[in-house]
């Protein structure tokens, strides 16, 4: 059982400015993130540490946040999952199809927004 508290995310991002807005934000609201700007980075810190979190782009260089998060979902099925995306509709297609439970916040989003969501998920 994961206590509440400190939340530990994965944020996977290749926008730089996105990726340091997100980070910032949810580290002020008191979470511990780990930032990516890369699908294949990103999965190699999920193989080596437990987050409570991915929350992850859709369409990244290398692998992108679908593979990502399915990955993911194999190796520590408890983690959460919440995309970020301006393509939410084309990217949940029937053929990419996205982990169970994972929620999709689409940009453009305000960060407290997003901070409320990470929190409403981790809880759930």
């Amino acid at each position: 059982m994961r206590t509440m508290g400190m939340v530990k995310i994965l944020l996977a991002e290749d926008d730089d400015s996105l990726r340091g807005f997100l980070s910032n934000a949810l580290v002020r609201a008191g979470h511990s993130v780990r930032a990516f700007d890369d699908g294949r980075q990103a999965l190699t810190a999920l193989e080596r540490e437990v987050f409570d979190l991915l929350l992850t782009d859709i369409v990244m260089p290398g692998l992108d946040g679908i593979e990502l998060a399915r990955r993911g979902a194999e190796l520590d099925p408890a983690m959460k999952i919440m995309f970020i995306t301006g393509f939410a509709a084309v990217a949940l297609s029937q053929n990419h199809p996205a982990p169970k439970e994972a929620r999709v916040l689409s940009k453009p989003f305000h960060l407290k927004d997003l901070v409320a969501e990470v929190e409403r998920v981790v809880a759930a």
